[in-house]
């Protein structure tokens, strides 16, 4: 983990993200106290299944257009 403070993360930003995205931690500090965490953003699997979702069942077409009879009235 490194610290630097705001003026050195704003001068040298494009070297420190590129430290970041290779999983290195920084503390950017203000007056000396720090105020921000620079880590690395995980990537959610876009592909995993919902578990509340998975269990949804669909009875029906749901592009289908809808019969006369099922449109109920229409005033």
């Amino acid at each position: 983990m490194k610290t630097v403070n705001t003026h050195e993360a704003k001068t040298h930003l494009s070297r420190i993200l590129q430290e970041v995205s290779e999983g290195e931690v920084y503390i950017i500090s203000r007056n000396g106290v720090p105020v921000a965490e620079l880590r690395k953003r995980e990537q959610k699997e876009r592909t995993t299944v919902d578990p509340i979702l998975s269990r949804t069942v669909l009875n029906y077409d749901p592009i289908e257009d809808l019969a006369n009879n099922e449109w109920g009235d229409i005033d």
